[in-house]
């Protein structure tokens, strides 16, 4: 056959002309799509969305089109992506999974409220015939039943907000974390003293941990007086003494800077506000100057100007 114009991407092209017409996309459904999910779905409100969820450097190998439209369940979308590489990909179960995601994220951020169902369809054209590769992406974990189990059950949750202080007491190594985490933003971190001060003295934290833990206490707690709130921790948790001084030391040092900063800040709106004041006093002394070279007569004067007859003598002179 005559070579035609060459396209970037021919299978691309030509499939979107098909794919892209709600006609055909809607016929391409009914035919293809199971009839327990075609069942849940109202084709006449097909819309054909913008945009394309494959990696630019595997639009050679991959084309998609993605169809929105109202289902039994809610917003729904259909994903079609057509494999024509020559070499399946045996990941492809996982690719429609992270382009599904993808659709849902899309959903989510033009301010929808709950994720919507989104229906991938394989059109394969490659080679090997038959497609060789499962398209349920659950198959490719080396234990397919564990892995159903963990993705369609809740994911486990730490929620430290409801597990008691004395419990966590208890956690070893992550208690002085678990503890500072649930009451930093809700509490004087003065108040847990006498814990934090038990689970340094029980626990081996590192130093590196001593220190990010303080700093994550000072930034973003709650305390009168950080600097000495780590010196008394410093005296009680001698182990970390020379960490926790360090810190104060800084804090210290960084008091006074600020110190010294509003100080200067003050100095300066003062001066400025002095300057403006004498400004403003040396242009109404110009102007009974003037008015008096031009015979005003001073009672005028002093009534519009403010000055007292004692100033107003002054500028004769």
């Amino acid at each position: 056959m005559k070579k035609a114009n060459k396209t970037t991407f021919p299978h691309d092209a030509t499939f979107k002309q098909f794919l892209t017409h709600p006609e055909s996309a809607r016929d391409f459904i009914q035919l293809h799509l199971p009839e327990k999910l075609l069942a849940l779905c109202d084709l006449t409100t097909l819309k054909l969305e913008s945009g394309s969820f494959v990696e630019d450097d595997l639009r050679a190998f991959y084309s998609d089109v993605l169809y929105s439209l109202q289902t039994r369940a809610g917003a729904g979308y259909i994903h079609v992506l057509i494999e024509h590489q020559s070499k399946p990909d045996k990941h492809m179960a996982f690719r429609l999974m992270r382009y599904a995601v993808a659709a849902m994220q899309r959903h989510l951020d033009v301010g929808n409220k709950t994720l919507p169902l989104v229906i991938p369809i394989l059109f394969y054209a490659g080679k090997p015939s038959p497609c060789p590769n499962s398209t349920n992406w659950l198959q490719l974990f080396d234990d397919p039943a564990l892995a159903k189990q963990l993705y369609s059950e809740d994911f486990p949750l730490v929620d430290v907000t409801i597990i008691p202080d004395e419990d966590i007491m208890q956690h070893r190594s992550m208690a002085a974390l678990t503890l500072i985490q649930k009451h930093i933003c809700e509490r004087d971190l003065s108040d847990l003293m006498d814990r934090l001060v038990t689970i340094m003295l029980t626990t081996n934290m590192t130093r590196q941990q001593v220190i990010s833990l303080i700093n994550y206490m000072v930034q973003a707690g709650n305390t009168s007086n950080a600097e000495a709130y780590v010196r008394q921790l410093a005296q009680r948790v001698p182990q970390h003494g020379d960490e926790l001084m360090t810190i104060a030391e800084q804090l210290e040092q960084k008091g006074i800077e600020k110190g010294i900063e509003q100080g200067i800040e003050k100095g300066i709106e003062q001066g400025i506000e002095k300057g403006s004041k004498e400004g403003r006093r040396e242009a109404t002394l110009n102007i009974a100057r003037e008015l008096l070279q031009n015979g005003v007569e001073p009672d005028i004067i002093m009534k519009s100007t403010g000055l007292s007859p004692e100033e107003l003598a002054e500028l004769w002179h």
